[in-house]
């Protein structure tokens, strides 16, 4: 009977210790992990930030998800080193912040979503990816903008204070693809209010932000941007022709009517997309701002090889212009990556990333001799 009360008493010992081991970890993942911590320089030019950005991707359908895992994506660690050693340069981590921030002032965000997140900023610091963070899928601002905007500013507030001291390679995205009742002009107003808010306690990073009718181009003439805040990059999404990009997604009405649509890459279909790029290209050189084209991809219900023509060319095209890009997305619908074979799917990376001395240069180089050129024409 002593046995066994000496027995019990150890294993009592033991329980309790990792017990208090599994607390302290949880206290302790719940404080920023980075130790990149060189505070974003106040003079950082936002074109070359944008350079920074280069080539990326984006890791979607995990963390803006109601939960991870929703959508069948869980990040892991090797995801990012899969997406370094393909010759990405950066991450796009779309972030459903709304779902784990509670109704109420002062809209506390979940501490344990908040060390989800820094792990994911870790993961690609450790890999020499710059990484990107927005507020993506807020829907309930996109429907109801005077209920949910101090909610908004409330988040950024603690995800400005959070990682205020991480170094340049940490970009923040202002809000994903601002749709339906925020409108550009309200857009416009709010966006000026979480800039400034962001800038209190960031007064260095180089923030990124998008056009109001869902991130498209069309919206960018009416998109206005604080002329005494040089350090902001804007951002569009192209997903155009919709019908071809689009066919058969679930989430589309009406988009299995389109199915079977093919991208051959004839003179009137690039010449469309060169259009469209055109006018995003006077708009940046009006408004002396570097772009980002955030998100585009053709959905796996289309052909491969149009998917691959496609991607190829507006991917080059962009890099023409000297944009940075992240394809949309990494393992999903849309996915360069095979989760299922454990390989990426040859047509779409060649496309994003050309082999070496096929045609295609990183986005770098073209970059750079664009900004020398608007250099030159302001001198």
């Amino acid at each position: 009977m002593r046995r066994y009360w000496s027995v019990k008493f150890s294993y009592m010992i033991i329980a309790v210790a990792a017990l208090a081991l599994a607390v302290a970890c949880s206290e302790q993942m719940m404080e920023p992990t980075i130790d990149r911590t060189n505070n974003p320089p106040a003079n950082l030019d936002p074109y070359v930030q944008n350079e920074r950005i280069g080539r990326a991707i984006n890791l979607g359908n995990a963390l803006e998800a109601p939960n991870e895992g929703d959508w069948g994506v869980v990040l892991r660690p090797e995801y990012f080193e899969i997406v370094k050693n393909a010759g990405f340069g950066a991450v796009r981590v779309p972030v459903r912040w709304s779902t784990r921030t509670s109704e109420t002032a002062p809209y506390a965000i979940d501490l344990v979503f908040f060390a989800r997140v820094d792990w994911v900023i870790r993961q690609a610091f450790d890999n020499d990816l710059a990484v990107i963070i927005n507020i993506h899928h807020y829907e309930e601002i996109m429907t109801e903008p005077a209920n949910h905007k101090d909610r908004f500013l409330g988040m950024w507030r603690q995800i400005a204070e959070r990682y205020k001291n991480y170094d340049s390679d940490l970009f923040f995205e202002v809000l994903n693809e601002p749709n339906n009742n925020l409108t550009a002009a309200l857009w416009n107003e709010y966006l000026l209010e979480a800039i400034d808010l962001i800038r209190e306690t960031n007064p260095g990073r180089t923030l990124i932000v998008g056009t109001a009718e869902w991130g498209g181009i069309a919206a960018l003439p009416r998109l206005e941007l604080p002329a005494e805040d040089q350090n902001l990059i804007a951002t569009i999404h192209y997903y155009n022709p919709f019908q071809f990009t689009h066919q058969g997604a679930e989430w589309v009405n009406g988009a299995n009517a389109w199915l079977g649509q093919t991208w051959t890459g004839s003179t009137a279909q690039q010449q469309a997309v060169t259009t469209d790029f055109n006018t995003v290209k006077s708009w940046s050189e009006t408004n002396r701002r570097p772009i980002f084209m955030g998100e585009f991809g053709a959905y796996s219900k289309a052909d491969m090889d149009s998917r691959a023509r496609w991607t190829a060319f507006v991917s080059r095209e962009a890099e023409t212009h000297g944009w940075s890009w992240a394809y949309w997305e990494f393992i999903s619908g849309f996915g360069a990556y095979d989760g299922s074979a454990d390989a990426w799917r040859d047509p779409l990376l060649n496309a994003l990333i050309p082999p070496v001395g096929k045609t295609g240069q990183p986005a770098q180089s073209k970059m750079a001799a664009r900004d020398e050129g608007i250099k030159k024409t302001v001198d």
